[in-house]
């Protein structure tokens, strides 16, 4: 299916009209911020019976959540072996189990009967920049026998085959991840939250928050909210009331773009229909709309007009594709995530009726998932998983220093990428050389087996001694026999 990107407002794209909380407000839980968290928390709880009120200061999605490419595949932005250094094997195969889940609660509600036109299509290809076709067995047999999910590998000639580039090597097959459109989703979802019972009031901030006492007390600019449970889904944004947790996260904005029409040639250099992703986090795109690239790449730790990155994400198209040359992007956006130092999420009770759920990171779309689901069934049920997230705490993020110390990061970490990459190719240039090399000199002995001989090119033949050399050679004849004779 078709999928449309195009930058509309809200109530323009036919999406639900806003409404401000206006009057003072009972509920049973407060969700602060409509992004794929908060709606996420007030679609679980309010089918659960519970009464939920969700707080937006802008709109339905106005952040990152309603400006992502919409690929949605198990794991964390922390590297599962340094999860398991961290927390041990069993508590990060729970983890993992629980990733899956928020990936599958995404696939329960993008459906066309709830969401007509969101497109989901299944596969994700995770490609590598460098050669590394023995970790990629090891990592392969982890994730399939160990955390039970289902992968492919993929030779580097099958990624070539489906992507004409030479900067790709070995690849990881997701058969059962997907992809939607990411826009589509979060108004999708919160149509279904409302559809389940959550009143959901935008152009509403939170002005200040009394999470004392039984019933927390919630202030906006024009009426007061009571709850027993708040949840802060507002990641970055939470503002002024909550700054301290806020600066446990370093913003991140990514920046994409969609190019003009492509034609045909787009499908021959880029075969394979899901999302691809590199394994360094640089690269991120897919084929939408039928013939044009969306493609994720820059990456800062300061907000910046979307409009100034085209430049930049046409010249990485045509730096991993220059078949394509110059292409021209029609439509950028972006938005910020919120990262933690430690590279995981923050879910979990900070005090009693007090609860958070932030920091997702680039792995938005399943982890807000997860811990919508998490956190209104600990609510609701009392189910106590969301302690498996205790051992990475609130952790200050540096406030300017540590913007500036993430964006050094990550210049360094994208050049360093780079080098490798480069490093890569060189190397498996040579290895091409040096077997052509051997076959040569393979050809050449096997014909002086058979035939006069023949030397491999370069190698000049010895030239045969002159006769005086032959005569000085022979065994001389002493004076005394020539005598004789």
């Amino acid at each position: 299916m078709s999928e449309t990107f195009t930058s509309v407002p809200q109530d323009e794209a036919g999406f639900h009209e806003r409404e401000r909380l206006s009057f003072d407000l009972d509920a049973d839980i407060c969700v602060i911020g409509a992004g794929l968290a908060g709606l996420s928390i007030a679609l679980e709880a309010a089918r659960f019976g519970a009464s939920v009120a969700v707080l937006e200061g802008r709109h339905v999605g106005w952040n990152a959540s309603g400006n992502q490419l919409g690929t949605v595949m198990p794991g964390f932005a922390l590297p599962l072996t340094d999860l398991i250094e961290r927390i041990g094997f069993e508590d990060a195969r729970e983890l993992w189990t629980l990733s899956k889940e928020g990936a599958e609660f995404v696939r329960a509600n993008a459906t066309e009967e709830n969401m007509p036109g969101i497109g989901l299509s299944d596969g994700v290809l995770e490609v590598s920049n460098v050669d590394v076709g023995d970790r990629l067995i090891s990592r392969l047999q982890m994730l399939s026998e160990d955390f039970d999910t289902e992968v492919e590998g993929w030779q580097v000639d099958r990624v070539r085959a489906v992507l004409k580039t030479d900067r790709y090597f070995h690849g990881i097959h997701y058969p059962r991840a997907f992809q939607v459109d990411g826009r589509k989703y979060v108004h999708g979802l919160a149509a279904l939250a409302r559809r389940a019972g959550a009143r959901i009031f935008e152009d509403t901030p939170v002005v200040s928050i009394d999470h004392s006492g039984i019933r927390k007390r919630i202030v906006t600019p024009s009426a007061r909210l009571r709850a027993t449970h708040i949840v802060l889904a507002g990641n970055i944004h939470l503002g002024a009331p909550l700054r301290r947790l806020s600066e446990t996260l370093l913003p991140v904005w990514r920046y994409a773009g969609i190019t003009a029409p492509l034609g045909e040639r787009v499908h021959e250099i880029v075969a394979f229909k899901g999302s691809v992703l590199d394994s360094d986090g640089i690269d991120h795109f897919r084929i939408v709309d039928g013939d044009r690239l969306m493609w994720a790449s820059p990456e800062t730790t300061w907000a910046a007009r979307p409009q100034r990155f085209a430049g930049a994400v046409s010249r990485r198209i045509r730096t991993i594709f220059p078949q394509l040359g110059n292409v021209e992007i029609t439509d950028t956006f972006g938005g910020a995530t919120g990262q933690t130092v430690h590279g995981m999420p923050q879910i979990g009770q900070l005090r009693k009726g007090l609860w958070v759920a932030s920091g997702f990171g680039r792995q938005g779309m399943n982890i807000s998932a997860m811990a919508g689901q998490m956190i209104a069934r600990s609510i609701l049920w009392g189910d106590e998983r969301w302690r498996l997230f205790s051992p990475f705490e609130l952790v200050w993020a540096g406030g300017t220093t540590g913007r500036v110390a993430g964006q050094l990061v990550g210049i360094w970490g994208r050049a360093s990428s780079a080098a490798a990459g480069s490093l890569a190719r060189y190397r498996e240039r040579a290895r091409v050389k040096d077997r052509e090399r051997e076959a040569r000199l393979a050809e050449a002995n096997r014909a002086a087996g058979t035939g006069p001989r023949r030397l491999p090119p370069g190698v000049r033949p010895r030239p045969a001694p002159p006769p005086r050399a032959a005569a000085q050679d022979a065994e001389p004849v002493s004076h005394e026999d020539s005598v004789s004779q």
